[in-house]
């Protein structure tokens, strides 16, 4: 199987990386306008001459208010995203467990990585292992100096060295097609969108209460409408930010992985070899202690724990990884 497309894919990666950083400043410009006239429209209830609580939005008031927080949260979220994305190898390997590991400690895995990148030409990455009895894999970092392939005890205890050579190929792909930087900058923008969300609801709710209890006893039924009202948006806020996670899912495309699964097939030399790691990886995927989705995003399989709950629906719709089945049929029929 001949890998192709390698260049046209990083192109595109790139363009997305470029559509997401514009798209999520959007987001938590028009995040914050929303936020602001919320407050203003609650906080200028007044009576009228039928003793009825009755809000007003001053559109002019709003953009004013807009307009000055606007170069306060572009300088925040400038160095909340430059601190997040350069210590993006750090959380990673603390919501993981991740740790270093040499030639000496393992010396298999090792040779492996570095005959896999001499037959493509690219730099050496570390190299980290996740004590785990399961089977799990992936790659990470944001440039030459922070790549990063990781992958489970289990995953190198129960593969042989072809299967093993086929799971660090695809691994090796992902950070030569430049995915893995992609996923740390989605990474960053929706932990920002989620934090923001959060203390922009809550903020909102403690102001509601006490303005609703200062009210309360003029007329307890417009507070607790307020009450209502301001829960109401909370839950929409959150629906927000929410779908907007499984936009910026479904942009990093399926089609990485499978070319990854081509690279990583074409790299090893034996595409059957990989397809028989993802089927034993399929039956016990590790890394289940990992609750934090937008990490499982980089897993050459996401754990099965992931794959449960109510919205199991809609995170199959919108999940990064195609159907591992289908991954290894594609693999299977060369």
């Amino acid at each position: 199987m001949r890998y192709v497309g390698m260049q046209a894919q990083i192109r595109r990666n790139n363009t997305l990386s470029i559509v997401l950083l514009l798209m999520f400043p959007v987001i938590i410009l028009v995040m914050d306008w929303v936020f602001l006239a919320a407050l203003i429209y609650f906080g200028s209830g007044s009576y009228n001459e039928y003793d009825e609580l009755v809000y007003r939005l001053d559109v002019n008031t709003v953009n004013q208010i807009f307009i000055t927080t606007v170069p306060w949260i572009i300088v925040g979220v400038s160095v909340w995203f430059t601190v997040a994305y350069f210590s993006n190898v750090s959380m990673i390997q603390q919501a993981t467990g991740a740790r270093p590991v040499s030639r000496k400690e393992n010396p298999r895995l090792y040779n492996i990585v570095e005959n896999l990148c001499m037959t493509c030409n690219m730099d050496m990455p570390k190299i980290n292992v996740v004590d785990d009895p399961q089977l799990n894999a992936f790659a990470s970092g944001i440039n030459p100096k922070s790549y990063t392939v990781t992958v489970t005890t289990g995953l190198m205890n129960l593969l042989d060295d072809d299967e093993l050579a086929g799971v660090l190929g695809h691994e090796l792909t992902h950070i030569r097609n430049h995915d893995t930087k992609l996923l740390v900058t989605s990474i960053v923008f929706v932990g920002i969108v989620s934090t923001m969300m959060s203390l922009a609801v809550q903020m909102m709710y403690q102001s509601l209460w006490h303005s609703g209890g200062r009210r309360r006893g003029n007329n307890k039924e417009g507070g607790g409408l307020s009450i209502v009202l301001i829960l109401l948006i909370g839950v929409v806020c959150c629906a927000i930010a929410y779908i907007f996670t499984l936009l910026t899912r479904f942009a990093i495309s399926r089609k990485r992985e499978y070319m990854a699964d081509a690279g990583g097939a074409e790299l090893c030399g034996n595409p059957l070899a990989l397809a028989s790691a993802l089927r034993k990886i399929s039956g016990n995927p590790g890394l289940d202690n990992v609750k934090r989705a937008d990490v499982a995003q980089l897993f050459i399989i996401q754990p099965d724990e992931m794959k449960q709950g109510l919205l199991s629906f809609m995170n199959s719709l919108f999940s990064t990884h195609p159907d591992t089945e289908k991954r290894i049929a594609i693999l299977e029929q060369f």
